[in-house]
C-alpha cells in the first residue's frame, strides 16, 4: 500500500469488513465469565505459537518439537548482570556526547557505545530449560485449548491421552497432570543451547544471538527417583536450578516443576525443594489447582466487556489474559517478552531487556481503566526499588541533580546501551513518571501520592532544571534533544531544539509536578513550578500538519514510534476538551499520520494508532485500526510479533520478533472506546462505531478512584453503575442525550456534565 491515500483506503475496504463482524446483540450479563478459549487442532510447532502460562514471576511456553511434546520453563530472574565494558569508561558523559555532536564527529559516539551492544551477548534475559516428553505414540492430537477463565491448557490426543497442565498464579511452580498413560513414562529435562556447536549466522539484537556467546560451562544434572534437577552457574555468582519431580497413581502421571534463582534468594541451590508422594500426588494437583483457579476467577471478577465484535472482544480478554499471566506486585516489570523468553538456542529479541522509551510504558496502559491497580502496582515498586541505581546513573552520564532513568535497562535497574539517543535519553524518567501520577489519579491513594508521585516527579523536574540551558530567546531548551527513532541512531537523530517528544515529558512533568505540589498544601513548590513551566517553549506546531518532530522537522516519513505526539497521547497536554483550536490540532496531526501512511509502522503502532482514534472520539477509526491490528500483528496464540504477517499491505516490515506491548496498547485502546476520564470528567461510551447498538462493560476504573458499570441497549444508554472507593466529586459527561434520566441522589448539571458529591464507598445508579 501506497503511503498517500492510507486513510480513505483504510476505512472504505473496513467498511465492508467491519459490517460482517456485527453479531446479534449479547444480552448476557457475564459478571466477569470469560466467554473465550484458545483452541487448535493441534500443536504449535514453534516456540512463539505455543500456549502461553505465566504468573508473573515463571512462564511455560507449551508446544511440539519433533516427535515431542516440549514445555519451554523461564523464570523472570533468569538475567545475564555481567556490566558493559564501555559504559565504564570516562567518555560515558552526556558532555562527551554533546561535544562530539557539534563538533560533527559522532562516528565517534557511535563507536563508542552503539556498537558494542550489538556485539556484547550480554548483560541479557536468559532461557530457563525445557522439558519434553515423547508422544509419538500417543497418536494424532485431537485438541488443544488454553482456558482463560482458569489459565488450564488441556491437550487431548487420539489415544484417549489427556494432559492437564498450568502454572500457579500465585506459587514457583507449574504443574501438569498426563490422564491414561503408563507407570514409566517420564520427562526428559534439557538445558538451554549453551554449549553447541558450529556458526552462529544471524546475531542481530532481532533475532539475537546463540546462547554459546555467553560462555558459559556445562550445566549441572541431578537425576533420582522420579525427579530431575538442572543447575547452571551464569556470569559471576548467578547460578539457577530447575526442579522437576512427578509420581504415578491410576494410570496417571502427575508432576510439577519449579525455578529458583540466586537473585531471588541465596539459599543453596542444590537443596531440594520441590516434594511429590503418590498419596499426594492428585489430591495435590487438585487442590493447587483450585487455589489457582481461585485467583484466577478473582482476576477475571475485576472488569468485563461486551461488545458486538467477536474478533475484538476475543483480542481484548485475550490481552487481559496475558497481563494476568505477566504482571504481580513484588515482580519486576513486564519486560519485552515478560516470562516467555525465546525458546531457539537464542538470546531473546532485543535481549529481553527492559526498553522504557515505549515498551515498558505501553505495556501498563490497560492497567489503569481495566481494574488491575493491584498488578500495575509492581511496574512502580521495581522503579521505587531501583531509584539507588538511577540516581547513580543521573550524577555519572548526566552529571546532574535530579533523576533520570536509562531508557534501555536490566533487571536491576542499570544501563545496558544500544542507540544511545534513546537508550540514554533525557526525558525516560518523566514517561516513567507518567504511571506514577496514573496510580495516584485511578487509586486516590493519598499515601502513594505523598511517598512516591511527587517526590519521583519532583526529582524529574530537578533535573529538567539542572540539564537544561537557556537559548538567545531567553527560553529553556536541551542542550540535544531526540525524538524516538527518527533517524534511527544516526547524528540526525539528534536536534539542536527540543523535540516535541522532550518537551511534551518536560512541560509535563512541571504541569503535574505543580498539581500535585498544591494537592500536598505545598503552595511555594507549586508556584516554583509554574513558574519555571513558563520557561519552556510550547509545541512545535504545523498550521496544515499538526504536531511536528520539532521546529522546521514535520512529520513526513512513515514511522513507526509517535514519539511527536505524546503531549496528545498519552499526556493529554492538547486535548479536545481544550477547545476548538486543540481539536483542529489534533485532527490535522492524525490525518497527517493516516496520510503519510502505515508503511514503516510495527504491530504496537496500530495499538496506538487505536488509542489516538478513540481519543478523538472516532468510534469507526478506532475499531478498525485495532481490527488490523489483531488480525494481521498477531501470532495464532495471540502473542504481537511487530511485522505484518498476511502481507495484506499495511507495513513493511514483514520479521517476526515477539513483544508484548503492542498487544497491551490494544487492550487499552478498546477501554479508550469504551470509558475516558483523562480530563477528570467520565465519558461513557465516547467511542463506539455507529453500528454498535449493544454495548456494556462491567467495573472499568475512572481517574478519582470510580468504578463504573454500563449497558448501552438499541443504541441508547441503559444503564450506568458507579461506585466511588475513595469519596469525592463524581463528574460525568452526560451520555443519555436529550433523553431524561432516573438518579437516587441529588446532583447538578453544568454544560451538560452531571455533577454529584459522593461519598467513600457510596454506589449510585443512573436508568434511562
Amino acid at each position: 500500500m501506497s503511503n498517500r491515500g492510507f486513510k480513505k483506503e483504510l476505512c472504505a475496504f473496513f467498511l465492508v469488513l467491519f459490517t460482517s463482524f456485527i453479531l446479534p446483540a449479547q444480552t448476557d450479563d457475564r459478571k466477569g465469565a470469560v466467554p473465550y478459549k484458545l483452541e487448535f487442532n493441534d500443536l504449535a510447532k514453534r516456540w512463539d505459537e505455543a500456549i502461553p502460562l505465566g504468573n508473573g514471576i515463571i512462564g511455560s511456553l507449551l508446544w511440539q518439537k519433533g516427535e515431542h511434546l516440549r514445555m519451554s520453563l523461564d523464570n523472570v530472574y533468569l538475567w545475564d548482570l555481567r556490566p558493559m565494558e564501555n559504559l565504564q569508561t570516562p567518555e560515558f558523559k552526556f558532555s562527551w556526547v554533546y561535544e562530539k555532536w557539534k563538533n560533527d564527529e559522532y562516528r565517534d559516539v557511535q563507536e563508542k557505545f552503539d556498537v558494542p551492544y550489538n556485539k556484547s551477548p550480554a548483560p541479557s534475559k536468559i532461557p530457563g530449560a525445557a522439558m519434553e516428553f515423547d508422544v509419538a505414540g500417543f497418536g494424532a492430537v485431537k485438541k488443544v485449548s488454553l482456558s482463560l477463565d482458569n489459565a488450564l491448557c488441556t491437550v487431548n490426543w487420539s489415544n484417549d491421552v489427556t494432559l492437564l497442565s498450568f502454572v500457579h498464579a500465585d506459587k514457583n511452580e507449574g504443574w501438569f497432570k498426563f490422564e491414561g498413560v503408563e507407570k514409566g513414562f517420564k520427562p526428559v529435562l534439557l538445558p538451554p543451547a549453551y554449549n553447541v556447536e558450529g556458526e552462529d549466522k544471524d546475531d542481530s539484537p532481532v533475532t539475537g544471538k546463540d546462547l554459546r556467546h555467553l560462555g558459559y560451562s556445562k550445566g549441572e544434572f541431578i537425576e533420582g527417583a522420579n525427579e530431575l534437577v538442572y543447575i547452571q552457574d551464569g556470569w559471576g555468582d548467578f547460578k539457577y536450578k530447575v526442579h522437576v519431580v512427578w509420581t504415578y497413581e491410576n494410570g496417571n502421571m502427575i508432576g510439577k516443576w519449579s525455578i529458583d534463582t540466586s537473585l531471588e534468594s541465596p539459599k543453596d541451590l542444590k537443596k531440594s525443594g520441590l516434594s511429590l508422594s503418590a498419596d499426594e500426588s492428585d489430591a495435590g494437583f487438585e487442590s493447587a489447582f483450585k487455589e489457582h483457579a481461585d485467583w484466577w476467577e478473582e482476576f477475571w471478577g475485576k472488569s468485563a466487556i461486551r461488545i458486538p465484535d467477536t474478533g475484538l472482544e476475543k483480542q481484548w480478554y485475550l490481552e487481559q489474559y496475558k497481563f494476568g499471566s505477566a504482571a504481580r506486585s513484588g515482580a519486576p516489570p513486564i519486560s519485552l517478552q515478560a516470562v516467555w523468553t525465546a525458546d531457539n538456542g537464542k538470546l531473546p529479541p532485543w535481549k529481553g531487556d527492559f526498553h522504557h522509551d515505549l515498551n515498558t510504558q505501553l505495556s501498563y496502559w490497560p492497567a489503569y481503566s481495566g481494574n488491575h491497580l493491584d498488578l500495575e502496582i509492581g511496574f512502580v515498586e521495581w522503579l521505587e526499588a531501583n531509584k539507588k541505581n538511577f540516581k547513580r546513573y543521573t550524577k555519572t552520564y548526566y552529571e546532574t541533580k535530579g533523576l533520570s532513568v536509562p531508557g534501555v535497562t536490566t533487571l536491576t535497574g542499570e544501563p545496558m546501551g544500544g542507540w544511545i539517543q534513546y537508550a540514554f535519553g533525557p526525558t525516560t524518567s518523566a514517561w516513567l513518571g507518567h504511571h506514577f501520577y496514573l496510580h495516584w489519579r485511578y487509586s486516590m491513594d493519598r499515601d502513594f501520592l505523598k511517598d512516591h508521585a511527587y517526590p519521583w516527579i519532583k526529582e524529574v523536574a530537578v533535573f529538567f532544571d539542572d540539564i537544561s540551558v537557556k537559548n538567545e530567546s531567553g527560553l529553556r531548551q536541551l542542550p540535544i534533544s531526540s525524538s524516538p527513532e527518527i533517524h534511527n541512531n544516526s547524528r540526525k537523530a539528534w536536534f539542536g531544539e527540543t523535540t516535541n517528544f522532550d518537551l511534551a515529558a518536560i512541560r509535563w512533568t512541571y504541569e503535574k509536578a505543580a498539581e500535585l505540589a498544591k494537592e500536598l498544601g505545598k503552595d511555594k513548590e507549586a508556584k516554583q513550578w509554574e513558574e519555571t513551566l513558563k520557561e519552556w517553549p510550547y509545541f512545535a506546531i504545523d498550521e496544515n500538519e499538526g504536531l511536528m518532530v520539532a521546529p522546521k522537522h514535520p512529520y513526513e516519513d512513515s514511522h513507526r514510534h509517535f514519539s511527536h505526539i505524546m503531549a496528545y497521547h498519552p499526556y493529554g497536554l492538547v486535548d479536545y476538551s481544550k477547545g476548538e483550536k486543540e481539536r483542529q490540532i489534533i485532527d490535522n496531526t492524525i490525518d497527517n499520520l493516516l496520510n503519510v501512511g502505515s508503511d514503516y509502522f510495527t504491530g504496537y503502532s496500530f495499538s496506538w494508532l487505536g488509542n489516538l482514534q478513540a481519543r478523538a472520539f472516532d468510534g469507526e477509526g478506532a475499531a478498525n485500526t485495532l481490527r488490523i491490528f489483531a488480525e494481521n500483528f498477531c501470532l495464532p496464540n495471540s502473542f504481537h510479533v511487530n511485522g505484518e504477517q498476511h502481507n495484506r499491505g499495511y507495513s513493511k516490515f514483514k520479521y517476526r520478533p515477539f513483544t508484548l506491548e503492542g498487544n497491551f496498547a490494544f487492550a487499552a485502546g478498546i477501554q479508550e472506546m469504551l470509558i475516558q476520564s483523562h480530563t477528570g470528567v467520565i465519558k461513557i461510551f465516547p467511542a463506539i462505531p455507529k453500528l454498535w447498538q449493544e454495548v456494556g462493560f462491567e467495573q472499568l476504573r475512572a481517574q478519582g478512584a470510580f468504578l463504573v458499570s454500563a449497558q448501552r441497549k438499541g443504541g441508547k444508554v441503559d444503564r450506568i453503575t458507579i461506585v466511588s472507593e475513595k469519596g469525592g466529586v463524581l463528574k460525568l459527561q452526560n451520555p443519555f442525550g436529550q433523553k431524561s434520566f432516573k438518579v437516587d441522589v441529588p446532583y447538578e448539571v453544568e454544560n451538560d456534565v452531571i455533577i454529584i458529591e459522593m461519598k467513600e464507598g457510596q454506589t449510585i445508579q443512573f436508568t434511562s
